[in-house]
């Protein structure tokens, strides 16, 4: 019943092209301006060391003779060898920068960190660290869906020797970094105290507030920034910058039974001893790092990859704190950086030696304050996002050293974050307090330009000069303003081929490549889910919050509603209200006076308010109904079906 409850098929329209004799619709060669790009790219990068070949080659032990991992139904959901083609010299294609890097990254296996310490890399795009405790191994970030967890577990233990899994510890409350939790651990275990599950304080609060409250379109929108649609290749995706695409199957979830709430908090977990630091609205609302004085061994989650990284997402998330961010990787250096041997994080690939633990940490602290510090600078000069973003780049010192370099999160993305955290997204120019929507400020801009044939004359004369900035940006007002103009979108997904070509960030290269994509075949129908395990662990009331968020105020009206749920099997109750098109919940309490009192299972209620099954059918499975049926058939009605994918690069 919950999986039927929580699976939503989102079938759309829009343009659908197929791909034409003469191959106008399919992807296109690297212009000569990419090229000629490309070329200077490579000529200005920093002298290649060897150290990050020779770091993430290090330890490697073994990994799976068959790259490919299935779930139990034999469906592949990961590659191994998705990236064994990226080898030998940079195709025109691609950024020679983003080809270093993912030369590095596509490696994959079990690693040696340091005595009792481990890495499994390359099965997912994050990694699974692995601690030898006194009885079983203590997992830090179990990937993100349950089947490359398991076959992570499964390499370890034949590769390791085979043990219990003692404790799962989630550094932060990303999918990536729990979502494998029931490939490696079973929850009677968890229950019964025979595994903890550590995470850190508000881990769960934050967990629904991304991939439940907003999941919907933050899920789209990483269908974008990840790449999903797009096939690994010369004219395909290229990674994530911090790690290769997203595993395919379930996320799963299941909640901490230990709160860490302050750095510098020990915990002696299976006989092994851990320090924790709090590092709060960085990376993740809720995130810590982890430090084992045994193995002279520092974790540092997400906050130090082997890239910048991102201070709002393109998917979506709240805006992250750049300075709060910076003060605790100094904060990191000052704690564990003369304590530590060896440093690794949740992504990429370790390093070795206390010098580069110190200068990894100190070097990204002050690649995020520059950041940080440049943009309030020209923000308080007058400079609007654009402005700036136009204007900030990194200076060698800080931009040379290649974990520095944009390959996820980019100096033009952030600082235009980092004036949101301050400013929000106005610029203070009356225009723009109240412009047209884009459909309507989109026709009117091309009628003012000439029409779509002048249009289409001035941007492929800027194609042609290979600014496809300009290109993309007269192109896609046409689109907007004529969705239906097979020579505009053709145009439009060459110009942000182009661009996804160039990109040195590999979720830029994803977003570009991607639009373009859609542009060419449209958006086409899918089937899209919520992650049952994750909905089944959050909390009811913030369940219920998420409900809240699809109230139609039209359909509702007027109309007042007061009922109490009752979760059977959870023990728990819930007042719901409805009045001026607003629904409020409080658990634990009910309406002294209801209108309609619904009991049953959790499961039931998800059917109800998920997938809106009719009351007759829920009352069969179980579902009790004491009172005016009315108010409840009320409510579901005025609550929006569950959204499916919608358009980005057209309206």
């Amino acid at each position: 019943m919950i999986k039927q409850a929580m699976i939503f098929i989102g079938c759309f329209g829009g343009f659908t092209g197929a791909i034409a004799a003469d191959g106008k619709l399919d992807p296109k060669a690297a212009s000569p301006s990419t090229s000629a790009a490309h070329q200077r790219i490579a000529s200005s990068l920093p002298a290649e060391d060897g150290r990050d070949a020779e770091f993430s080659d290090r330890g490697f032990i073994a990994t799976l003779a068959d790259p490919v991992i299935k779930s139990k139904d034999g469906k592949p959901v990961w590659n191994l060898d998705a990236y064994a083609w990226v080898e030998g010299k940079s195709p025109d294609t691609i950024n020679p920068s983003l080809w270093r890097h993912m030369g590095l990254l596509r490696k994959h296996g079990l690693f040696a960190l340091s005595e009792g310490m481990w890495q499994i890399r390359g099965f997912d795009v994050s990694n699974m660290t692995i601690i030898k405790g006194q009885t079983g191994w203590i997992l830090i970030d179990p990937l993100t869906t349950r089947d490359t967890a398991a076959a992570a577990l499964r390499l370890v233990n034949e590769t390791l020797g085979p043990r219990p899994v003692s404790a799962v510890i989630y550094s932060h409350s990303h999918g990536d970094h729990f979502g494998g939790v029931r490939g490696v651990v079973d929850e009677n275990d968890v229950k019964a105290g025979k595994v903890q599950i550590i995470a850190p304080e508000h881990f769960m609060a934050e967990t629904a507030s991304e991939n439940v409250m907003a999941g919907s379109a933050m899920g789209r929108r990483a269908i974008y920034q990840f790449g999903s649609n797009l096939t690994p290749g010369p004219q395909g995706q290229m990674g994530s910058g911090i790690g290769k695409g997203i595993a395919g199957g379930d996320i799963t979830l299941i909640a901490p039974n230990m709160d860490i709430r302050k750095t510098g908090e020990v915990k002696v977990i299976d006989g092994v001893s851990l320090e924790f630091q709090m590092v709060p609205e960085t990376e993740a609302p809720a995130e810590m790092n982890v430090y084992v004085p045994s193995a002279r061994t520092f974790l540092a989650s997400e906050i130090a990859t082997c890239s910048l990284h991102n201070i709002l997402t393109p998917r979506g998330a709240k805006v992250r704190d750049a300075h709060a961010w910076a003060g605790f990787l100094n904060e990191a250096a000052n704690l564990y950086g003369e304590r530590s041997d060896i440093i690794a994080s949740s992504h990429c690939w370790p390093r070795f030696g206390q010098t580069e633990v110190k200068g990894w940490l100190t070097g990204q602290r002050d690649n995020y304050r520059y950041l940080h510090d440049q943009t309030v600078r020209m923000m308080n000069k007058g400079m609007t996002q654009a402005e700036i973003a136009e204007a900030l780049k990194a200076p060698p010192a800080i931009g040379n050293k290649w974990f520095n370099k944009g390959y996820y999160g980019t100096y033009s993305h952030n600082s235009k974050a980092i004036y949101q955290f301050y400013l929000g997204w106005y610029d203070a120019v009356p225009a723009n307090l109240n412009p047209h929507p884009p459909e309507i400020r989109a026709t009117k801009l091309v009628a003012a330009m000439g029409g779509a044939k002048k249009v289409l004359a001035v941007a492929k004369k800027a194609m042609a000069d290979g600014d496809y900035r300009w290109s993309s940006d007269l192109l896609n007002n046409l689109v907007f303003a004529e969705p239906k103009n097979a020579e505009g979108r053709a145009l439009l997904s060459d110009s942000y081929e182009q661009q996804g070509y160039q990109a040195e960030s590999a979720i830029w290269r994803n977003m570009f490549l991607s639009a373009a994509r859609d542009l060419r075949h449209g958006v086409k129908a899918s089937i899209t889910s919520q992650s049952i395990d994750m909905i089944s662990a959050v909390p009811t009331g913030l369940l219920l919050d998420s409900v809240a968020t699809r109230l139609d105020p039209m359909a509702i009206g007027d109309r007042s509603l007061a009922l109490n749920f009752n979760f059977t099997d959870r023990k728990e109750q819930a007042k719901v209200g409805v009045g001026n098109a607003v629904m409020f919940s409080e658990m634990g309490i009910g309406h002294a006076i209801p209108a309609v009192t619904i009991s049953g299972p959790r499961q039931l209620f998800l059917a109800l308010l998920f997938l809106k099954m009719p009351l007759a059918q829920l009352e069969m499975a179980g579902l009790k109904i004491e009172g005016d049926r009315t108010q409840i058939e009320a409510l579901q009605a005025a609550l929006d079906p569950m959204p499916g994918p919608f358009n980005i690069a057209e309206p």
